[in-house]
């Protein structure tokens, strides 16, 4: 009686056991597609995207660089003072978004140009997306808006 105990204990913890690596592996599989990092226009033009891969790009929207299209369709440039990075866009940009601020958009690479589904803008007028401010802060670009000139 005691070793079929004991059989049962052990068949139910390794039947636990197999259960939470299969949820495990499945919320992996599914998160897969999720996951998107943000990338600077020199990470983009170093190593590029794979063909289809979804991510984020962020930086600074070039001066002088907004065209609007035909429809809702704008083109415009992102830099992060090394690099330049022509983004397509099909909808409507958030109020905030203007050059020479900071953005990042969700999208992929087509042809040379970023197509973006999704632009964030910053909230007002001091904020910056953290992630771009880092990486423009390694180029040598950012200038903190709220640090005495010197």
């Amino acid at each position: 009686m005691k070793g079929l105990k004991k059989t049962r204990r052990i068949q139910i913890i390794l039947l636990a056991f197999v259960l939470l690596v299969g949820s495990t592996a499945l919320i992996g599989y599914a998160m897969r597609d999720g996951i998107n990092l943000f990338r600077a226009p020199a990470e983009v033009i170093a190593e590029p995207p794979a063909p289809g891969e979804v991510f984020r790009l962020g930086g600074l929207v070039e001066p002088g660089s907004i065209k609007r299209g035909q429809g809702e369709t704008i083109t415009f440039n992102v830099t992060d003072g090394a690099e330049v990075i022509p983004v397509a866009f099909t909808g409507v940009l958030p109020d905030l978004f203007s050059e020479g601020q900071g953005m990042i958009g969700t999208g992929q690479m087509q042809d040379g140009t970023f197509v973006a589904s999704e632009i964030l803008a910053k909230h007002d007028e001091t904020y910056m997306p953290k992630e771009v401010m880092e990486a423009l802060k390694e180029q040598g670009v950012y200038k903190d808006p709220g640090a005495p000139n010197g």
